[in-house]
């Protein structure tokens, strides 16, 4: 019944998961069923055992009564025949001094030969002693030692009764050299006890038989010994009667538990070589335990055959040794000394473990506890915790490095880096996907594909966050030049031209993540951190993982997108800060704003095509003209706007279009150009909303909103306001017109922006 517990989160992390609720509900049910099915089982053979119990306990106490009975009945009959005996009390007194005469004769031989028996006994522990491996007097000097401690507990239980503590004192000193006799033994049987094993496989059969004899003989003199404990203790009035039937072992010697602690010795002796061989070497485990194994099998076969079947000792070993085990692998887990690597092969251990005892005959059900307590899930998870710690650590250190050198950006020189192919980069990237890989080797070295893939699983999302971190470090640095306060204060736009080309450096990044050269056989990043995992996930996980690599690419997409986004803002906000509030008013008729303006582009384009990567100089051409384009058709809410039917607008528009075209034209990529063109021709529209005939605005705005459905309304209403001829009618045409248009939506056009 010992299961690990189902963790719902680990089983549905995922959206995709959900399918999969119909299958897991019917696999706890037929699980449940199982689970009912043995708990009935369980509680019917309790059932039956708890009344069979019942039943052995009502017999006992009616035999208990029954012998109660007897021996009342005996004492009243022995009560009765002295009233029938003539002369009985005569003949007990006769009788009594007897028997007492025999005893003292019997006590008083054994005491003037009890020296003499010891000498013998020494003798024979001295020959023993030089013989070992067979011990031939093992069985004569355990006879002479029981008799010689009956002698003296029989004697002191006399002087005992008499009340004579100096005459006990002497007896005791005189009984003295016994008690080295009997430790003296004792060593042997420790010795015979902890070396069974080899015993048996050196096939010393005679030593073991021999060995079990004075076990067993020694066990059944406890047991006699608490049986009379007992019976004193429950029936004392009765039993004092019987007192002749107490000679032999007055106390219990616990050789059966000496036997079983020696068991126990011997096993955590080989448990603590075991221990020092796999701390040294994790690999270690399965050869270092192999002993286990060999000693249950060697009692199995060999030493079952040659001890009481009572003692079932094959059973008792394994009992002992499992524990054993038990407390040995749960010992390393706690051990703060216990490597990563040590903790991986515990984690192992219980499936090779229990096949093997399944081997010997021993079913995992039959062993108890379980051999690591099931806490194979929860090493795994710290084990995998313990790989994302130092995932964590690397990344953290990283990222705090790469924000050390953001922050000291403007120092000479400048302390960005430059590819083979000259563009500007970072100079931790290459580090941190280095570090990645090591940590996939750290947790293939696990072998365990749910290690592998919690630390890829965390890997994604830490290359996720990282995205985001870049971007928020740099947009809070862009923030401090994008507010009034950066721009008008002069010393803030220091580190101006570092923020650019960290912003460059940092799409290029993005770009060396994803960018698959398969012309030159060179792989990504990303491409490469795939290949590396792909090998070492199950194929379930490598289906989910592919979208996390499509959304970790669509990220440095969208990041490496966003530098040359916030860049052309950047531009905006501080080189063309002072032009840009001009357009649509009075100075902007005799300004050369959009010449200059496309000049300065052009040299932006011009100086970062060499340290950009070649596939975002047209993305950042683009991004530059979209952003010229937002920030013009935009100027119609600068202070001052106005389009005057006097004035000569048209012909203004036109020429600042043309410069821009003529830029646009000039770019080393027709399509590129070409492209930027057909995104300007958004401008025509434009015109026509200022130039367009009262009645007829309203029909400009249908057309304009059904070809840029994204059209915002409060930008037409700026852009009506700033017509000298404004009626409030026109814009009401505007808005019924909206009201009743039914706009398909489609891809997003650049009139989203314009706001």
């Amino acid at each position: 019944m010992d299961v690990p517990p189902v963790n719902l989160s680990e089983l549905l992390r995922h959206p995709d998961d959900l399918d999969k609720i119909s299958g897991l509900k019917a696999e706890f049910s037929r699980k449940k069923a199982a689970v009912d099915s043995q708990l009935r089982g369980g509680l019917r053979e309790q059932l039956e055992t708890t009344q069979s119990g019942m039943t052995g306990l009502a017999d006992g106490q009616k035999t208990v009564q029954q012998i109660k009975e007897e021996m009342q009945k005996i004492d009243k009959i022995c009560s009765e025949s002295q009233n029938m005996i003539r002369d009985f009390a005569t003949i007990n007194l006769v009788s009594q001094a007897h028997r007492n005469f025999g005893a003292v004769e019997t006590m008083r031989r054994n005491l003037e030969t009890f020296s003499d028996r010891l000498n013998g006994i020494e003798a024979m522990l001295r020959a023993d002693d030089d013989d070992r491996e067979n011990q031939p007097n093992l069985l004569p000097i355990h006879y002479e030692l029981t008799q010689l401690r009956n002698i003296r507990d029989d004697a002191i239980e006399q002087i005992r009764r008499g009340d004579e503590p100096s005459l006990q004192r002497t007896l005791e000193d005189y009984f003295e050299r016994l008690d080295g006799a009997i430790k003296w033994f004792d060593d042997h049987v420790d010795l015979i006890a902890e070396s069974l094993i080899n015993l048996v496989i050196a096939e010393n059969h005679s030593l073991v038989v021999r060995f079990a004899l004075i076990i067993e003989a020694e066990e059944k003199s406890d047991q006699r010994v608490l049986a009379l404990q007992e019976a004193l203790k429950d029936h004392k009035e009765i039993a004092t009667r019987f007192q002749s039937i107490t000679d032999g072992a007055k106390t219990v010697r616990g050789y059966k538990d000496r036997f079983l602690r020696a068991i126990r010795k011997a096993g955590e002796e080989q448990f603590a070589e075991a221990r020092q061989a796999f701390m040294d070497d994790p690999q270690m485990l399965d050869q270092s335990l192999r002993w286990y194994f060999n000693d249950l099998n060697a009692v199995r076969l060999g030493m079952a055959p040659l001890m009481p079947k009572k003692w079932k000792i094959f059973r008792t070993w394994t009992d002992i040794y499992h524990r054993l085990m038990h407390d040995y692998l749960i010992g390393l887990i706690e051990d703060p000394e216990t490597s990563s690597a040590n903790t991986l092969e515990i984690v192992g251990w219980p499936e090779k473990y229990y096949k093997k005892m399944s081997k010997l005959g021993v079913r995992q059900d039959e062993l108890a506890p379980h051999v690591i307590d099931n806490r194979e899930t929860e090493l795994v998870r710290d084990f995998r915790q313990l790989i994302i710690k130092f995932l964590d650590e690397w990344l953290d250190r990283i990222f705090n490095t790469e924000k050390r050198d953001f922050a000291e950006r403007n120092v000479e020189g400048g302390n960005l880096d430059q590819d083979e192919y000259g563009y500007f980069r970072t100079k931790n990237v290459v580090d941190m996907w280095r570090m990645l890989r090591e940590q996939i080797d750290a947790a293939a070295n696990s072998q365990r594909i749910d290690v592998v893939e919690g630390v890829i699983d965390a890997m994604f999302q830490r290359l996720r966050l990282r995205q985001q971190a870049w971007q928020r470090m740099l947009e809070e640095e862009a923030s401090k030049y994008e507010s009034a306060k950066a721009v008008v204060d002069g010393q803030q736009l220091e580190g101006f031209q570092s923020l650019q080309d960290w912003l460059v450096a940092t799409a290029n990044d993005q770009i060396a993540c994803i960018d698959d050269n398969e012309d030159e056989g060179r792989k990504s990043y990303l491409g490469d951190f795939r290949s590396k995992f792909e090998p070492v996930v199950g194929q379930g996980y490598m289906e989910r993982a592919e979208a996390d690599v499509a959304a970790l690419r669509d990220g440095y997409v969208d990041l490496s997108t966003w530098c040359m986004t916030k860049f052309a803002q950047l531009v905006f906000v501080v080189d063309f800060r002072a032009v840009m509030p001009d357009f649509f008013t009075p100075r902007w008729y005799t300004s050369t704003a959009m010449s200059r303006m496309m000049a300065t582009l052009d040299e932006y384009v011009t100086d970062y095509r060499q340290v950009l990567h070649h596939s975002l100089v047209d993305i950042f051409t683009e991004i530059f003209a979209d952003e010229l384009l937002v920030r013009y058709l935009g100027s119609v809410r600068n202070k001052g706007a106005k389009f005057r039917r006097t004035d000569q607008f048209q012909e203004k528009i036109f020429d600042d279009l043309s410069t821009a075209f003529d830029f646009f034209n000039s770019l080393p990529n027709p399509d590129v150009g070409n492209a930027i063109k057909e995104t300007w021709r958004v401008t025509e529209p434009f015109l026509q909303l200022l130039t367009a005939d009262k009645e007829e605005v309203a029909g400009v705005f249908e057309q304009f909103k059904t070809n840029y459905w994204d059209l915002h309304i409060s930008w037409v209403e700026a852009v009506l306001r700033s017509r000298d001829d404004f009626e409030r009618s026109m814009l009401n045409a505007v808005k019924a017109k909206a009201a009743q248009m039914d706009v398909v939506r489609g891809a997003e056009t650049i009139m989203s922006k314009v706001k």
